[in-house]
């Protein structure tokens, strides 16, 4: 695509201002959204068509482009403003020549009838072990349902809504404008019904011709099993219902898991730690481990050092798009006693002689005495 200004109006560096004119309505006139061909491609053209004609309308920015090129205008493009169309963007260059957005067309038009409701957003607080294993949780919320009274209607008992006049139940009011390639055509939600092409004369008491009311709901959620703080659920058609029967929309369940006590969580592997005296450590043991489906043995073989991690099997978290589970990983920690009997110490002592290993000489007999004394 070329990125020459005149190239791309298809005009010669010496085109008067009317050639330019005319290049551009003919051009816009092709490619403009509301000729309703939907082309991304097209619609990237004409705003690089429409910013052409911007500069090249102007004498002064036509002189700057003619000696500088584009950064010689409006100091170029930026990533804010693309195009250079400076603060006001297209949708103000664009509101002179064709009267709205550039991009409303006929695919941008407002549905008739009632507006969608809110999307609703709460927080649900879960034990650890029930996002792991999935749970059915309870979740309050505030919210717009349908008025009983008036079936959601919103208009009182023995009346009904009846036509806008304004939109005659479109819920769309057309506009022609003209603009330097012809009328245009656009289209806006009906301010009189505001989109809904219905008009409440008599309201409902209960809602005020809303068709809804605010009250609290209690939810249900199925909690799947594999969940973490941060995931999102979301449950369709449990949020807000829209004014006089229009759709609800969608309640989103923001996911806080509390922590374990014990394990920590890392994906879908839990990890643990286990203290061993440094003797079980050193001859080996069977211990009994908790772990979320229960106690389980791990055997501690002899020599076994601290940092040492062993793991279990399917013993962590579910994967959600598959059965499988983690691993529990139990990482050992050797513990060294700070404070030793007479009797041990003198069993570590005679073990470090039969191991040939130097140790610190044993406190002094005074000192001994003395500890002896106040025993």
């Amino acid at each position: 695509m070329a990125t020459d200004y005149y190239e791309l109006l298809g005009v010669s560096r010496n085109a008067t201002p009317e050639e330019i004119k005319r290049a551009f309505r003919r051009l816009a006139r092709e490619l403009h959204p509301d000729t309703g061909h939907g082309d991304p491609e097209a619609e990237a053209r004409f705003k690089q068509v429409a910013h052409a004609y911007e500069v090249l309308s102007d004498p002064e920015k036509r002189r700057r482009y003619d000696t500088f090129g584009p950064d010689g205008v409006n100091g170029g493009p930026s990533a804010a403003d693309p195009f250079g169309f400076g603060g006001g963007g297209l949708g103000d260059f664009v509101e002179a020549f064709f009267g709205g957005s550039p991009f409303g067309g006929r695919s941008g038009r407002a549905q008739a009838g009632p507006p969608r409701g809110a999307d609703l957003e709460v927080v649900a607080d879960l034990e650890f072990t029930d996002a792991v294993f999935g749970c059915e949780h309870v979740v309050s919320v505030r919210t717009a349902v349908a008025c009983t009274a008036c079936q959601a209607t919103g208009a009182a008992d023995g009346t009904e809504p009846v036509t806008c006049y304004e939109c005659q139940g479109t819920g769309q009011v057309q506009r022609v404008r003209q603009s330097l390639i012809g009328q245009m055509v656009t289209s806006s939600p009906c301010a009189r019904c505001s989109g809904s092409g219905q008009i409440i004369t008599s309201p409902c008491p209960e809602c005020r011709g809303e068709g809804r009311t605010i009250e609290e709901r209690n939810y249900t959620v199925d909690i799947p099993a594999g969940v973490d703080s941060g995931s999102t659920l979301r449950l369709s058609g449990r949020g807000a219902v829209g004014p006089r029967g229009g759709a609800a929309g969608d309640l989103y369940v923001h996911l806080r898991v509390e922590p374990h006590p014990a394990f920590e969580r890392d994906g879908t592997d839990l990890h643990s730690t286990v203290r061993l005296p440094y003797t079980q450590a050193a001859l080996g043991t069977t211990l009994e481990l908790e772990t979320l489906d229960g106690a389980e043995e791990i055997e501690i073989p002899r020599g076994t050092a601290s940092g040492t991690t062993f793991r279990l099997r399917g013993r962590g978290v579910p994967h959600l798009e598959r059965r499988s589970r983690g691993d529990l990983m139990v990482e050992v920690v050797v513990e060294v006693p700070t404070e030793l009997s007479e009797d041990e110490e003198e069993v570590l002592r005679h073990l470090a002689e039969l191991r040939g290993e130097d140790v610190a000489p044993p406190p002094s007999t005074l000192i001994s005495k003395l500890r002896s004394a106040f025993k």
